[in-house]
C-alpha cells in the first residue's frame, strides 16, 4: 500500500475527495479541513494500493492539485486493516508489477543530475577500472562496474523519451556526455601520473590481458548483454529491486571501456582507444533501446490492464 497525503484549495475538495472514493483500490480517506496553512487548503489522506495509485495520482494532477497544493506519496510498510485487504484484492493487476510513472520521474530526475557527486563517482569508477585493466583484474573490474552512477541517467533518457519530457532527456544526455568525458580525461591524467611514479608502465598496458581484454574487442555479444542489462535496470527501478540494479551494473561495459579508452589515448594505443570507444557507445545504445522499449510495454500492458477493469469497477 502507498499513502496519499494531500494539501487541497477548499474549492477543490469535494472534487478530490469523491475521486478517491470511486477509485477502486483507495481506502482510509480522511479530510482536515482548514489543517494546511501554506499553502492554506484542506488536508486529505487516504491509502491506495500501488496498482491503483498512478491513475489516481495523474487524475489528482489533473484538478490542479499539484500546482495549488501537495500531491505527496509514501510507501506503507505495514498496513493491518480488512479495508486495505479488500482495497488490495479489488485493484486490477499485481503491485510487483505496477510502475508509478511519476515517481520514475522525479527518481531518476535527481539520479540523472549533473553534480560534484555524480562525476566523482564515475571518476572513481573509472580510475578503479584502469587499475583492473592494469593489473588484469577482473575483481576491480567488477568494483568499478558496481561504483559506476552510469545507470541512472540512461534510465532517465529512457523515461523522459516515454513520457515526452524533453527537459529530462536533455539533462540525462549532458550527465552521461560530459560525465564520462571527465572521467575519462580524470583517468587519462591519473594513468600518467602513476606511470611517473613507475606504478604503471606501456610494457604493463601491452601485455596480454585474457582477463579483461573483452573491454576494448567488442562483439555482438555485448550488445545482446547491454539488451538484457537494460531490461532488467528498468524492471529493477520501476519495481523498487534495488538489489537487482547491482547485477545490472555488473553486467555491461561501460566504466571499463572508458578506463581502457583514457589508457589506451595515454599511451597512443589508437585500436584500443577505437575498440573501447565502440564497446561504450555499444552498451549505451543497447541500455537505452531495451530500457525504452521495456517502458513502452510495461505502459502499453498496464493501460490494457486498466481498460479491462473499468468495466468491472462501474459494476
Amino acid at each position: 500500500m502507498l499513502q496519499l497525503r494531500l494539501i487541497v484549495p477548499a474549492d477543490r475538495t469535494d472534487e478530490v475527495t469523491d475521486l478517491i472514493t470511486a477509485t477502486v483500490g483507495a481506502a482510509h480517506l480522511t479530510l482536515l479541513k482548514g489543517a494546511a496553512l501554506d499553502p492554506p487548503g484542506d488536508l486529505v489522506t487516504c491509502d491506495v494500493a500501488r496498482e491503483a495509485a498512478d491513475p489516481l495520482i495523474a487524475a489528482l494532477r489533473r484538478l490542479g492539485v499539484e500546482e495549488r497544493g501537495l500531491i505527496a506519496v509514501d510507501s506503507v510498510d505495514v498496513s493491518l486493516s480488512r479495508r486495505s485487504d479488500e482495497a488490495e484484492r479489488d485493484a486490477p493487476g499485481e503491485a510487483a508489477d505496477a510502475v508509478l510513472w511519476d515517481s520514475m520521474a522525479e527518481l531518476t530526475q535527481e539520479e540523472s543530475t549533473l553534480t560534484v557527486t555524480y562525476l566523482a563517482f564515475l571518476s572513481v569508477a573509472t580510475m578503479l577500472a584502469a587499475y583492473g585493466v592494469m593489473l588484469d583484474s577482473s575483481i576491480l573490474i567488477v568494483g568499478a562496474m558496481v561504483v559506476g552512477p552510469e545507470f541512472g541517467p540512461l534510465a532517465g533518457i529512457c523515461t523522459g523519451l516515454v513520457l515526452r519530457r524533453k527537459q529530462l532527456v536533455s539533462q540525462s544526455v549532458k550527465a552521461l556526455v560530459v560525465g564520462f568525458l571527465v572521467a575519462t580525461l580524470l583517468t587519462g591524467a591519473f594513468g600518467a601520473l602513476l606511470d611517473l611514479l613507475g606504478l604503471f608502465s606501456r610494457s604493463q598496458f601491452d601485455s596480454p590481458h585474457p582477463a579483461t581484454q573483452f573491454i576494448w574487442q567488442p562483439t555482438a555479444d555485448s550488445f545482446v548483454v547491454a539488451l538484457l542489462a537494460g531490461i532488467a535496470g528498468v524492471l529493477s527501478l520501476t519495481s523498487a529491486k534495488s538489489g537487482a540494479l547491482v547485477g545490472v551494473a555488473i553486467s555491461v561495459t561501460t566504466v571499463p571501456a572508458a578506463a581502457n579508452a583514457a589508457l589506451a589515448l595515454s599511451y597512443a594505443s589508437w585500436h584500443e582507444l577505437l575498440g573501447s570507444t565502440w564497446q561504450l557507445v555499444l552498451n549505451l545504445a543497447g541500455i537505452i533501446v531495451a530500457g525504452l522499449l521495456t517502458m513502452l510495454v510495461q505502459k502499453w500492458l498496464w493501460r490494457r490492464q486498466r481498460e479491462r477493469a473499468a468495466p468491472m469497477s462501474k459494476r
